[in-house]
């Protein structure tokens, strides 16, 4: 089975990136490369170290172990100047509507920089923040308290994908920021044994429950607030006490009001504010909460930074073009269409399922914003783990399986933990992506085996299973040092790289309709799981499943021993 564009669709006379000149002469130039090594290039320039790098907000960015030349990012330089890639960073923070399926504008910048060109928030959001950060510190201090006038002693966001992953992460990575006696939670899968596994550690009358979602319609997010608001009932609670123990982050006032939140705790969220792109907005709170509301002014600072940089640095010098055009190069030109995370610092341990999202939601499409059916490829598989961790599972298919995969390697500059842990973490990071760049030659294995006291045969067939083949791309984002301003403008560092890979490819950064597609699907199948009869047509597999959870067998209970 191909793809094809849909037959209602209206043609265009767009031409596609890939039939560019830029991007003929890329396809040309790669074969030119296709025969060297990152080993040779190296040995060539002793240099390329420090050529080929860049920093900026507290980042320093190492692409030295990609393989390029000069002239690859002069092509490249050429392929985003083809896609007017300098127009659709103006259009970005100018507050134009580069969201065209929906028709608004993607102000996550403008939530970092309330004087952005766009205009669109500067009225609203520095009353917002100062909201926000008034709540958060109230709480904090337990000035903030519930129906039995007792302070909060645990918080649970009720959220899920971008209204979960960020704050999450956010939140995990400074433990020693979060306030003495106040307990941060984040329930998201609508397995309800999430839930009940947080709810068991806490108390009604001391437990705050924040409904995070933009459309106030999520089937995840209500789920559990209407688990939540059972327990609370359970305990003796009636609805205005119940109301006491809620606080809710939308769009959707309306929504959120008749639910019954309290107006004074519903924090609002601007329309032209993607989930994905969203935890710079009032779906932070549950950071500014954790951590305080000056760490989450600090969170936007350093976003802002990176913001700025990439708005002004020319692109040889600009950190979030640079990976951005080098993911191009690498799944278009180089056809490595899966990208590794490995953050060698612990309190990062979700930033590859936070990446996961931004990446995959933002670029897994498949027709130009024009409307035509892409001919080439879109959209990397993000995944990874922490270092050392990683080192353990993952590393071996990274540096000996089939295919390469490139890696970002994230690591801090100044130590975040013991010393010496801290060395011997930038020790293994360095010498991962090292390992990665130069494997081990047969030659170099058949000496080691035949040091080992084995006979020619069996050091021979041994060797071929310790060679590693080398000559795999990674980069290296060093933080300078690990403080909420610092993670601010790596994150933004991120989107920014998504957005230049989606002009690029000419597609937008900042819908979903798939993820819709899945939510009515879900719906409807609920439906069909509630009524013993369901006049829903359904393909044969899903009835069959259906039908068989209706059978008596498996209703009843197993069998004892």
């Amino acid at each position: 089975m191909t793809d094809s564009a849909p037959t209602n669709s209206k043609p265009t006379d767009a031409a596609l990136i890939d039939q560019s000149p830029a991007w003929q002469a890329l396809l040309k130039h790669q074969q030119t490369l296709s025969s060297t090594t990152l080993e040779t290039l190296f040995a060539q320039n002793p240099q390329r170290g420090q050529q080929f790098k860049a920093a900026a907000a507290g980042l320093y960015f190492d692409y030295s172990k990609n393989l390029l030349s000069d002239e690859t990012l002069n092509l490249l330089n050429d392929l985003a100047n083809s896609a007017q890639l300098p127009t659709a960073i103006e259009e970005l923070f100018s507050g134009a509507d580069v969201n065209n399926t929906e028709q608004r504008p993607a102000l996550h910048t403008a939530l970092r920089n309330p004087q952005a060109d766009s205009g669109k928030l500067a009225s609203t959001l520095p009353k917002l923040l100062s909201t926000m950060n008034t709540f958060a510190d109230r709480l904090r201090r337990g000035d903030e308290r519930g129906a039995s006038d007792k302070a909060f002693r645990d918080v649970i966001n009720l959220g899920i994908g971008g209204s979960d992953l960020g704050p999450r992460m956010i939140v995990a990575a400074f433990p020693e920021l979060q306030a003495e006696g106040l307990r941060s939670h984040f329930a998201a899968n609508v397995d309800s044994d999430v839930l009940k596994g947080i709810l068991g550690q806490c108390h009604p009358e001391t437990t705050l429950f924040l409904i995070s979602s933009k459309s106030f319609s999520t089937l995840e997010t209500l789920s559990n607030a209407g688990l939540a608001r059972q327990w609370l009932s359970d305990a003796g609670f009636d609805d205005a006490q119940i109301a006491c123990h809620f606080a809710a982050m939308t769009s959707q006032i309306d929504k959120a009001t008749t639910w019954g939140i309290k107006p004074e705790r519903i924090f609002p969220m601007d329309e032209g504010v993607g989930g994905r792109f969203s935890l710079w907005s009032s779906i932070g709170l549950p950071i500014a909460i954790a951590l305080g509301s000056e760490a989450f002014s600090q969170l936007l600072d350093g976003a802002s930074a990176m913001d700025k940089h990439f708005r002004s640095a020319p692109f040889k010098e600009n950190l979030p073009v640079l990976h951005g055009l080098l993911s191009i190069w690498s799944i278009n030109f180089n056809h490595h269409h899966s990208r590794a995370v490995l953050p060698y610092i612990h309190r990062l341990g979700e930033l590859p399922n936070y990446l996961q999202q931004l990446t995959m939601e933002s670029l897994g499409k498949r027709v130009t914003k024009t409307g035509q059916l892409c001919t080439y490829a879109t959209g990397p598989v993000i995944w990874g783990s922490e270092g050392t961790n990683g080192q353990h599972s993952c590393h071996q298919l990274l540096l000996q399986g089939i295919g390469a995969v490139p890696v970002d390697f994230v690591a801090t500059a100044k130590a975040h933990c013991e010393p010496l842990q801290h060395q011997y973490l930038l020790a293994n990071c360095f010498a991962q992506s090292r390992a990665l760049m130069l494997g081990k030659s047969y030659e170099q294995a058949l000496t080691e085996t035949r040091a080992s006291g084995l006979n020619e045969e069996a050091a021979a067939k041994l060797a071929l299973h310790k060679a590693i083949p080398g000559n795999r791309v990674s980069n290296t984002l060093l933080l300078e040092e690990f403080n909420p301003r610092t993670l601010g403008a790596l994150l933004a560092f991120y989107e920014h790289s998504v957005y230049v890979q989606s002009v690029i490819w000419q597609i937008n950064a900042f819908d979903q309709w798939a993820v819709e597609l899945g939510k009515t699907m879900s719906t409807a199948v609920f439906e069909a799981l509630s009524q013993t009869t369901s006049n829903i047509e359904l393909d044969s597999s899903s009835q069959a499943l259906i039908d068989h959870l209706r059978a008596p067998s498996s209703q009843s209970p197993p069998a004892k021993p």
